[in-house]
């Protein structure tokens, strides 16, 4: 789809000038990419940690410069590595940047940097699903006052899942669920406990945490629920276990669900890391078609995709934005599901929380907001502390209890304030519940 205009956009003397924050294993596997489709450059990497962010531009292998913030910059032709991404944002430098990809795991230093980005005119890839799901319709918004793009990730699961969906709506299918394939679940998965297998696949072990507990696939299934109007069954979801993606038939009970679409997930299923989508459609005309094309009897028919390819696909979401000024994926029903706290074990009144997502004290279950909000439940991305600031606990909770508001102290933080500004423009119901 984008491929040939990559590439006469390259030969036609033009690149996509792409500004890399956040160097970890997604972010080094996104430099060798750009580096590798046609159409594309990266001018700048930024991470705190200097050392992550070379080592993201030797995969990119061009000549690199380090810059300091407050310094001039280099002028010579060679990607800029530096730990400050806002002063390459501003536009006196010069960079003309196009596009940010945004693939650190913060949330609220990226909303502000999204933000930021947006007001200079530059579009914003988010392979951060944290931010994506905490700020999301505001940095939406933000982007259209711009005349920006803002867009989830495509090789993500909810991304992928964004994409299959488009094709069999177009089919004329009804979306009865969107599903993910998840390899193994540990709600009480640490940092601690992961460690090593962190280490085996490259990844920090809060990060690994995240996704073995499942709060990962929680945001996900949140974001594609926000974007297409799913909602869960059940808090959480159902995820039963599955030896094969076509057990899905006799695992859920699709008529109950009348015309509510949802998303959900099955464990331990081949193909790993896949994703599915069950579409329905009972037209005398189409059915036989279906049967000829050995999808099975219906109504409810499985469409699935045996991977996700995280960085290899971040370029289509590139492409779209910038050539044909499109989001793969964006909360275009607004809040309508969040990802809540709940506790891994008893947490003691007066406990600090220092670690929110992939901690050692919560994990996250997604919910209906119409439900989880107005029992005071809190959205485990708000639990993300600023600097010294960090949440306390008011009241002792035992282990897989809920969060509410009235169990902890959340600081004033910039993502606090982008939260209430946010649900300030999609939401003016009387009672609803105040952060803080």
């Amino acid at each position: 789809m984008y491929y040939d205009r990559l590439r006469q956009l390259e030969k036609d003397g033009r690149k996509i000038r792409i500004l890399l924050v956040g160097a970890g294993s997604m972010g080094v596997g996104i430099a060798w990419q750009i580096a590798h489709t046609p159409g594309m450059e990266l001018i700048c990497i930024v991470d705190t940690n200097p050392e992550a962010a070379v080592n993201a531009a030797r995969a990119y292998g061009a000549a690199y410069e380090m810059a300091a913030p407050s310094g001039p910059f280099p002028k010579r032709d060679a990607v800029l590595v530096t730990t400050d991404p806002f002063a390459l944002i501003r536009r006196e430098h010069g960079l003309q940047l196009d596009v940010l990809i945004e693939s650190t795991n913060t949330i609220g230093f990226a909303c502000e940097l999204c933000l930021r980005a947006l007001h200079e005119g530059i579009d914003v890839i988010l392979m951060n699903a944290e931010v994506d799901l905490a700020t999301g319709w505001l940095l939406h918004e933000k982007a259209l006052e711009q005349g920006r793009v803002i867009t989830s990730d495509a090789g993500d699961q909810h991304g992928v899942l964004m994409r299959m969906i488009e094709e069999i709506r177009m089919w004329g299918f009804d979306i009865v669920m969107a599903g993910n394939i998840k390899g193994y679940l540990d709600r009480y998965a640490t940092a601690d406990s992961i460690r090593e297998e962190a280490r085996k696949r490259n990844l920090n072990p809060i990060q690994c945490a995240a996704y073995t507990d499942g709060t990962k696939l929680n945001i996900e299934m949140a974001l594609i629920g926000n974007g297409v109007g799913l909602v869960p069954w059940c808090p959480g979801m159902e995820g039963p276990p599955a030896s094969d993606v076509h057990e899905v038939f006799s695992l859920f009970d699709f008529s109950r669900y009348g015309n509510l679409g949802v998303v959900d997930y099955i464990v331990g299923s081949k193909p790993n890391g896949g994703v599915f989508v069950i579409g329905r459609c009972d037209d005398p005309i189409q059915v036989p078609y279906l049967k000829y094309y050995k999808l099975g009897e219906g109504p409810n028919y499985l469409f699935y995709r045996p991977y996700h390819l995280c960085h290899l696909e971040t370029p289509c979401a590139v492409a779209a934005a910038v050539l044909d000024k499109q989001s793969i994926l964006w909360p275009r029903f607004g809040r309508l599901n969040d990802v809540y706290a709940y506790a891994k074990r008893d947490i003691t009144a007066g406990e600090k929380i220092t670690q929110g997502i992939g901690g050692e004290t919560f994990y996250g279950l997604i919910d209906k907001c119409s439900d989880a909000d107005a029992n005071g439940c809190v959205p485990i991305t708000l639990l993300e502390g600023e600097g010294k600031r960090v949440p306390r606990l008011k009241r002792t909770l035992r282990k897989d209890q809920a969060l509410t508001i009235k169990d902890i102290e959340l600081p004033e933080t910039f993502l606090l304030q982008a939260f209430r500004d946010q649900e300030k423009m999609i939401n003016s119901k009387p009672g609803r519940i105040h952060y803080g």
